[in-house]
């Protein structure tokens, strides 16, 4: 009889390949390219130097995969280990579809969290690391009110504004994600840590280094433009007329991305770049409903790009009561019944259903982006 097939050791190998070639470095278009090719990261790997080459690897990376491939490194094979850290690469079916237009994409990236979240309607806020107390509130009630109406919110995890969105989203009990310029192990500013944490548990901490890459200053901008492309629109609160907010701000206009600026007094330095943006076409916002109006279009793209990621669309209940969802998937109904109107925890979705964990968060989402389903803190009620 033959050997039965081994998803969990074929998946086991598959990151153990693609971590190869991540840490080959170099040029990540032939990477890219060599994916495409092969259709997976072992296939891409197995195919030798010749093929390597002839995808347009220079000498560097092909020597480092032909010396480092077998033992990989060890830091980031144990980080790997623990069943909330992912590594998800350009070939797989996870790999967040706003994100594969952007200016470079990563070849992959390390995911601290839950992958589901970069696939959600996500908003960008981000400025100054010195703002005012005013600029501190405004980054934390635009984050409540546009958590509150389901979009997630993506920042650096800097000091100022991108601290005050992430808990602005994480007290609303709203979903954020972290794109960051170190390793994913790694807070910085140190003093994050404990924030980082909880951006991790209730969202995800994204970076496209391995694990134990320390910050260094070409790393940060480069976040940027993976921050940009992952949200629908990216709006600045406080920025000096020379900022890594405003660089944001130009890569999500190239990205084909809405560009939001808050405006401020003349007479507050950190408002000059805010103004500038402005002047060059950003649109001017005082509340989160003029954001919600110009992500709308965009929004829809990505639901699109869900539904047909898990090939089970929802369609439209007719009726004012909202009967449940018939898509041809069974477990759809399942989910469904598990459901009521008081709040129910993943946990117990997990138990009352017995669908795994990721299968349950992208079933969800896609259910939220219809209106079926709402979410606060972590557990999920009909609508």
């Amino acid at each position: 009889m033959p050997a039965l097939p081994d998803p969990a050791g074929e998946r086991a190998d598959e990151t153990r390949a693609l971590l190869a070639l991540v840490l080959a470095g170099g040029r990540t278009r032939p990477l890219r390219d060599l994916l495409d090719h092969f259709g997976s990261a072992s296939h891409a790997l197995a195919a030798g130097p010749r093929a390597w080459q002839a995808a347009g690897l220079d000498r560097q990376q092909v020597q480092a995969l032909a010396t480092t491939a077998p033992a990989c490194s060890g830091q980031a094979r144990r980080w790997l280990e623990h069943p909330r850290h992912h590594l998800i690469g350009w070939s797989d079916g996870d790999y967040p579809p706003l994100l594969r237009n952007c200016q470079n994409p990563p070849l992959a990236l390390f995911i601290d969290g839950d992958p589901a979240c970069l696939w959600r309607p996500a908003i960008a806020v981000v400025g100054s690391r010195n703002p005012s107390a005013a600029g501190c509130e405004n980054a934390c009630e635009f984050a409540r009110a546009l958590s509150a109406s389901g979009l997630a919110i993506g920042s650096g995890l800097a000091a100022g504004i991108d601290a005050a969105a992430h808990r602005g989203a994480l007290d609303a009990g709203g979903a954020t994600f972290a794109v960051v310029g170190t390793g994913p192990d790694l807070a910085y500013p140190r003093r994050h840590a404990p924030l980082q944490a909880r951006v991790a548990a209730h969202g995800a901490v994204v970076s496209e280094y391995p694990p134990g890459t320390p910050p260094r200053n070409g790393q940060f901008p480069a976040r940027n433009r993976v921050l940009a492309a992952l949200c629908l629109g990216t709006v600045v609160i406080e920025a000096a007329a020379r900022s890594g907010a405003l660089i944001t701000a130009r890569l999500a206009a190239e990205a084909g991305r809405e560009v939001f600026a808050v405006p401020g007094s003349i007479r507050n330095a950190m408002a000059r770049g805010c103004h500038r943006l402005i002047r060059d076409g950003a649109i001017l916002v005082t509340q989160p409903a003029d954001i919600l109006e110009g992500v709308a279009n965009l929004a829809g793209e990505l639901a699109g790009a869900l539904q047909n990621r898990l090939l089970t669309p929802i369609p439209e209940a007719p009726g004012s009561l909202c009967p449940a969802p018939t898509p041809p998937d069974p477990d759809y109904q399942r989910l469904w019944n598990a459901l009521g109107h008081d709040p129910t925890g993943m946990d117990s979705l997990i138990r009352r259903t017995g669908l795994t964990a990721s299968r349950l968060s992208s079933m969800l989402l896609v259910m939220e982006l219809e209106g079926k389903v709402s979410s606060a803190y972590g557990c999920y009620t009909r609508t």
